[in-house]
């Protein structure tokens, strides 16, 4: 039995006004897709994002299908397979990888699919990739592909961009942007202000932390620099209305000495916390309060 199973009940502040919080699949591992269903299932979350290709199930469109009837969890969106550790999952073709995703989504019932900017080696895919995310999107309409922002991968040398067009999404042509906190501290930038930068072209929220070093850490929100609680509630009081989902790393909740349910607790209080300050917004937002003035 995963350490995600605990008591069924959560204190939650509301009932799920929108935007959505919910737990993507990668935040339980080393633990299962299944596991991270049952944990998203008895914490309260109110669904979950797939990362697809963390394991055989997450590839598994059957599967899921079956798990999310089973836990009666909804897959809202979907993390295409497009990291350095999945180069074959659904395919080699990056645009195959996107298709298998919107048909996914169609099964699954999920509105959106976080996608990475291509790496600068995939120089095709690279040189087509704004126009090609605009096509797809115009194509798999009201399903939307949001690109996420990155970083620049630094070693003893310097600075190494990994990423074309850029890894940077806030100058390039894309209608709809995932930010994730964890990527906008190793890139040391600051979340809040790429709220404020993106407007609503914001679409989707990786909540998770980082603290500036090199490592792409995703600390539990709160843990680093990026203030994660003012970011959501400056998204949520300028009228933020996409999902945000806890992406974080939990591998030292798990295994000896971690206790039988830190993992769970951890995730129980990350739920809390994140509706809370979701509540803060709206309460901001009807108030008239957005930008510097939410969150204060």
């Amino acid at each position: 039995m995963p350490d995600c199973f605990g008591p069924s009940e959560t204190t939650t502040t509301s009932a799920s006004v929108a935007p959505r919080v919910t737990l993507s699949t990668t935040s339980v591992y080393p633990e299962s897709t299944v596991d991270a269903f049952a944990c998203a299932k008895a914490i309260g979350y109110d669904g979950v994002e797939l990362m697809v290709g963390i394991d055989p199930v997450a590839a598994d469109v059957d599967r899921i299908v079956d798990l999310s009837a089973e836990y009666a969890v909804t897959v809202w969106s979907i993390h295409a397979p497009c990291l350095l550790v999945t180069p074959n999952v659904w395919g080699s073709d990056p645009w195959g990888k996107l298709d298998r995703a919107a048909e996914a989504a169609g099964r699954l019932g999920s509105k959106l699919i976080v996608v990475h900017p291509p790496f600068r080696w995939q120089r095709d895919y690279a040189g087509s990739f704004e126009e090609g995310v605009a096509k797809f999107n115009e194509k798999y309409s009201p399903l939307v592909c949001a690109v996420e922002n990155m970083y620049p991968w630094r070693t003893p040398a310097g600075r190494f961009a990994a990423y074309s067009p850029g890894f940077d999404p806030t100058s390039l042509s894309y209608d709809h942007l995932v930010l994730d906190l964890s990527h906008a501290a190793t890139a040391q930038m600051d979340s809040r202000a790429l709220v404020d930068l993106w407007g609503p072209r914001l679409r989707h929220i990786h909540l998770t932390d980082g603290s500036g070093t090199f490592k792409d850490e995703h600390l539990l929100p709160g843990q680093g620099n990026q203030h994660a609680w003012e970011v959501v509630e400056r998204a949520v009081a300028g009228g933020f209305n996409g999902d945000i989902v806890l992406e974080v790393n939990t591998r030292k909740l798990s295994g000896e000495g971690a206790g039988q349910g830190a993992r769970f607790e951890a995730l129980s209080e990350a739920l809390v916390q994140t509706r809370m300050a979701v509540d803060r917004g709206l309460f901001a937002r009807r108030s008239g309060q957005t930008g510097e003035g939410a969150g204060q």
